[in-house]
């Protein structure tokens, strides 16, 4: 047995039409989210993208303050979202 409940018509309009709203905020978030994988840069390219030397970088991702990811036994790559980050993150502005 199934049950059915009346809506007025108004009330029913106004329901399909906040559910268009969401619909269409949906979509936009799936198509803004849609964008290219984030770019892994080597540790030297990545310690030059953000203004340090290479072993301040490493430093910083053996004390956890940046995530790494390994890219062979040797060498770490960092992602360019926690490059971005970081900075704002960590470094004190200048006196």
């Amino acid at each position: 047995m199934q049950t059915v409940v009346l809506i007025p018509e108004p009330e029913w309009k106004q329901i399909l039409g906040r559910l268009e709203k969401l619909e269409t905020a949906e979509q936009h978030r799936a198509s803004a989210s849609d964008t290219a994988p984030d770019e892994v840069l080597p540790t030297e390219q990545a310690a030059a993208y953000i203004g340090l030397c290479a072993e301040a970088l490493r430093r910083a991702r053996r004390l956890g303050r940046i995530p790494g990811v390994r890219l062979n036994d040797k060498d770490w790559g960092f992602r360019r979202s926690a490059l971005d980050a970081y900075p704002r993150r960590y470094h004190r502005p200048a006196a």
